[in-house]
This record gives structure tokens, sequence and C-alpha cells, in this order.
């Protein structure tokens, strides 16, 4: 069993779920938008072929000998055409600063990320 310690950061909206397994089987915890307040309402808009890092409102300490691996939703990629620039992103086990998703938007229409969205998936490996 590994422990990974998940911590707000002070201006999170706590009301948010945390990193979760959506199912039994699921191998990656779902990851959710948590924008800075004044974002919250009108969410922000991801143009087409554009990056942007999207917050989460977290930090996490991952135990030495593990990464976490930041993996799109397949969901978002299908529909959209929103997917990780960098997947799988890789968050290691010294890195304690603010957790972010990189997300582009590789579809036709502009993507609007809203407050609180699934917006990838988390696994924790070995190293």
């Amino acid at each position: 069993m590994i422990t990974v310690l998940i911590l707000w950061e002070d201006w999170a909206d706590q009301s948010l779920p945390l990193p979760q397994y959506q199912t039994a089987g699921a191998a990656g915890a779902d990851i959710c938008a948590n924008l800075p307040p004044d974002q919250r309402a009108q969410g922000v808009t991801l143009g087409r072929m554009q990056r942007l890092i999207v917050p989460t409102g977290l930090r996490v300490e991952i135990p030495k000998g593990y990464e976490m691996q930041i993996r799109p939703r397949s969901g978002l990629a299908t529909k959209y055409g929103v997917t990780l620039p960098n997947t799988p992103g890789t968050i290691d086990s010294d890195y304690r600063g603010s957790l972010g998703v990189a997300l582009i938007n590789l579809g036709d229409a502009p993507y609007r990320v809203q407050h609180g969205d699934r917006i990838a998936q988390a696994v924790i490996a070995p190293v």
C-alpha cells in the first residue's frame, strides 16, 4: 500500500473532491480543475492549439521510489480534442510545488474548462 499525502493550497476550493478512483477497477484517479476564485464563475477557455496549465489547488508528497503520472482523460480527448501535450506528465517524489495540469486543445473549437471539471487522471507508479 502506497500513501500519497495530498495538501490543499490556501486559496483552493476544498468542497471539490480530492483525486479519486471512479470505479473499483480504475487505474487512475481523476483530478479536478480547481480554479482561483476570480475564474471560478466563468472558467477558462482553451483556444484551438492553445496550451494552458490548469490549477488543481493541490500539492502532493509522493514516496521516494515512486512517481505520479498525469494522463489524459480519454473522454476529453475523443469528444473535444483536449489532451496533455506531455503525456504522461511526471510528478517526481521530491517535487513539493503546486500541481497543475498542462492541457492542449487539438480540437476544432475553443473548449471551456469549468471549475470542478475532471481534467486528467493520476497513476502512481514505481521508478
